[in-house]
């Protein structure tokens, strides 16, 4: 099964155009974070969870926190399950590089 249909049984969104966006958007901020050119096995699940939790954040970017009708919502950037399997794959940086077996 490949991840855009992950995506669409996590989700229910037909558009896989809109589906391989947000996987791509994952895939770039994960590899920033964890400073690699590559997902290891691990990352890929990370980044299919990114994704499902961005797909749920549409129409609610740039907000931190949300109250209506006595109901109040706040959303972190990175939810601490996904930084910590993030945390688990970061490589160091030695002298402005990472390197990577």
């Amino acid at each position: 099964m490949t991840d855009i249909e992950k995506l669409q049984r996590l989700t229910g969104e037909d558009d896989t155009d809109v589906l391989a966006l947000l996987l791509e958007q994952a895939e770039n901020r994960i590899l920033a974070y964890t400073n690699r050119s590559y997902l290891t096995a691990m990352l890929e699940q990370v980044k299919i969870d990114w994704a499902v939790i961005a797909y749920n954040r549409l129409g609610t970017e740039g907000e931190t926190s949300r109250s209506e009708g006595g109901i109040s919502s706040s959303f972190d950037e990175i939810p601490d399950s996904i930084r910590k399997a993030m945390n688990n794959n970061r490589l160091a940086k030695v002298a402005g590089y990472a390197f990577e077996k």
